[in-house]
């Protein structure tokens, strides 16, 4: 059965309405997933009128509920009211407001099992007081605590050490301890989500020329370094760190599945210069959920320019990621399930149970 994907609409005055639609009428979406639009059809026509001809006689199949949604068809989950002001190019309260709305209904429904991933369009940080990434880590409890931020295009994927942070705070958030769970994260991912069996993972430094031997800082001999070293320990092949200026421009990142970066513009201005249609993805997660890598662009909402390419690659991904995770999933799951009852002085004793011809009742002996 195909996968529903949940698509948040973002800020009702940005692109997210263009670029979702454009995605999911010119490509072939359609032929491998349900899509489920989390926004309202009548605001949508607003933004429809502003599209070329193509696009003007599109109807909805509106629903209450994911599992109502239909083959071919564009569902729609109404989650603000009809008339909802839309001023074109500006953040507003009430843009804001639909946008948190759109993406809480569409975590609902995540977390209930109804669909299987979401896919984001650009929102304002200020209708989360935050970005979605940090948003959705208090929603679906990241792994040890954490979640990862990750762009992704075709073979490069950069990641980040410190996300949404102010340039003046984040030498204190840049610990040992975050380093290496960061380098978990990303490693985890890069088996689980991305099917790889030993990825290569390259960390950049903080200082420029690394840090020259301490002459211009000594974060990457005091912290950066034993990170990589505990991370080596624990079987997780990163190395560096490297100097982050030439570091692209050489096509030294070519040698690696991925690039930890210590903070946000440090690898996504190299990350976007080489590519600007990549994912934002959240790595980390129980959930699956991507993001075009560019923002609400506000300078041209309404004026029929933007390019939906990175939408539609992260509709792709959303349903590359969930069918990895399945086939890694089943790959690695225990093949004899085991229970342990005590037995004796508590002695343990780990006793094959077949699933196939016991029924098993946790609350019973």
């Amino acid at each position: 059965m195909k996968p529903i994907i949940a698509i948040t609409t973002g800020d009702t005055n940005g692109v997210g309405y263009e670029v979702i639609i454009k995605s999911l009428l010119n490509g072939y979406v359609f032929e491998v997933m349900r899509p489920v639009i989390y926004g309202n059809a009548a605001v949508a026509k607003q933004h429809i009128h502003t599209l070329d001809e193509e696009y003007r006689n599109i109807t909805w199949n509106l629903i209450d509920s994911p599992e109502q949604a239909k083959d071919g068809r564009l569902n729609l989950i109404t989650c603000y009211t009809d008339n909802l002001p839309v001023e074109l190019g500006k953040n507003t309260e009430a843009s804001n407001k639909a946008a948190k709305a759109s993406l809480d209904r569409a975590c609902a429904d995540l977390q209930a099992g109804r669909v299987q991933a979401i896919v984001t369009a650009p929102l304002c940080k200020e209708a989360l007081g935050g970005g979605h990434t940090e948003y959705l880590e208090k929603c679906f409890n990241g792994a040890n605590g954490g979640s990862l931020m990750m762009l992704c295009a075709g073979n490069l994927r950069v990641a980040l050490v410190c996300n949404h942070v102010a340039l003046a705070d984040i030498p204190a958030q840049i610990t040992e301890e975050r380093i290496l769970a960061k380098l978990t994260l990303l490693n985890n991912s890069l088996k689980r989500d991305f099917g790889m069996e030993k990825p290569r993972i390259a960390v950049l430094a903080l200082n420029p020329h690394a840090g020259d031997a301490g002459l211009l800082g000594k974060e990457e001999t005091e912290i950066i370094v034993p990170a990589i070293t505990k991370a080596n320990e624990q079987g997780i092949w990163a190395f560096g760190p490297y100097a982050a200026d030439g570091f692209f421009g050489s096509g030294h990142f070519q040698h690696f599945d991925a690039v930890l970066a210590m903070y946000h513009d440090q690898g996504l201005i190299p990350f976007k210069t080489l590519d600007m249609n990549g994912v934002n993805f959240t790595a980390g997660l129980n959930i699956v959920r991507t993001s075009p890598d560019h923002g609400t662009g506000y300078d041209i909402a309404g004026k029929n320019q933007a390019d939906e390419s990175s939408m539609r690659n992260a509709i792709f991904m959303a349903i590359d990621v969930l069918r990895q995770r399945a086939e890694y999933d089943a790959l690695t799951v225990d093949p004899l399930p085991f229970i342990e009852r005590n037995e004796g002085e508590g002695k343990p004793r780990r006793e094959f149970i077949d699933f196939k011809t016991t029924k098993y009742n946790d609350n019973k002996e």
